[in-house]
């Protein structure tokens, strides 16, 4: 079976495990389905702003054309750095963006990838945004009211925290933490500056996440639709925004957003 038209990132579904869902144009392939199956992805030549739609020679930001990389409020600087955020001061691209996606409730939070890290997401995007990351397990660690304040709680964290995950380690299912996650948070709560010790959060439920994954790949070895335009093998596992085929083969499905592909199953 084929399917065309424009890549976006997997939309997932918490199931046990993981539920995934790849867009391909308006067509939804059921990948969970596709495990332990061959599949192939073929980039036709052309790429298309995930934001406007407008022809792009290259991609920005994960599917972005230039223009609308530093136009789009989706690409502004405090989607990576929440510290940099000056929604609260009334300073955005567009303020009714700001509106929904950083006046409001955001999630500062412990999750297991490769390490334990400290990250921030909104209040809405949990546990998506876990789950984008590949992490197996997190936990809440504050809840604040706007990106800003969420921002500088992780700043202060990174004394004591990673804030990155080493996505080849996530990939192999390697991880550095075998601690508490509960008694871990008790820990890095007390180490929180005073004037963000009002922002902890009393909910210690922790959201354990399994994924599709027949095997994890041994070594990694990222695809690239630049650089092979046919990409074919047998679909072993789904984690993160990760496609893992046989012989170590991994593509970052969100890293080619605006990609047209014919995909085939």
């Amino acid at each position: 079976m084929e399917k065309t038209g424009i890549l976006r990132k997997m939309v997932s579904e918490q199931e046990s495990p993981v539920k995934y869902i790849l867009p391909v144009g308006e067509n939804r392939v059921e990948m969970n389905a596709l495990l332990s199956k061959e599949i192939r992805i073929d980039f036709l030549g052309q790429i298309n702003c995930i934001k406007c739609g407008r022809p792009t020679n290259k991609s920005f930001a994960q599917g972005f054309c230039f223009p609308c990389f530093t136009t789009a409020p989706e690409t502004e600087e405090c989607v990576l750095r929440p510290e940099l955020c000056q929604a609260h001061l009334g300073i955005a691209r567009d303020m009714a963006y700001a509106a929904d996606h950083c006046l409001i409730e955001q999630v500062v939070y412990l999750s297991i990838t490769s390490d334990l890290k400290v990250g921030v997401t909104r209040s809405t995007q949990v546990p998506t945004r876990w789950i984008d990351q590949g992490a197996t397990a997190a936990i809440e660690l504050a809840r604040t009211p706007n990106r800003y304040t969420a921002g500088l709680i992780e700043v202060a964290l990174k004394a004591y925290l990673k804030d990155k995950t080493n996505w080849q380690a996530m990939l192999k299912n390697q991880v550095n933490f075998e601690g508490d996650l509960i008694k871990e948070k008790e820990r890095i709560v007390k180490l929180l500056p005073r004037e963000f010790s009002q922002y902890a959060s009393e909910n210690n439920l922790i959201t354990r996440i399994e994924y599709p994954v027949s095997q994890f790949p041994d070594k990694v070895k990222s695809l690239n639709l630049d650089k092979d335009p046919i990409i074919e093998g047998i679909l072993t596992g789904i984690k993160g925004q990760y496609l893992i085929l046989d012989n170590s083969k991994v593509l970052n499905v969100r890293k080619f957003g605006g990609y047209q592909v014919k995909f085939s199953y």
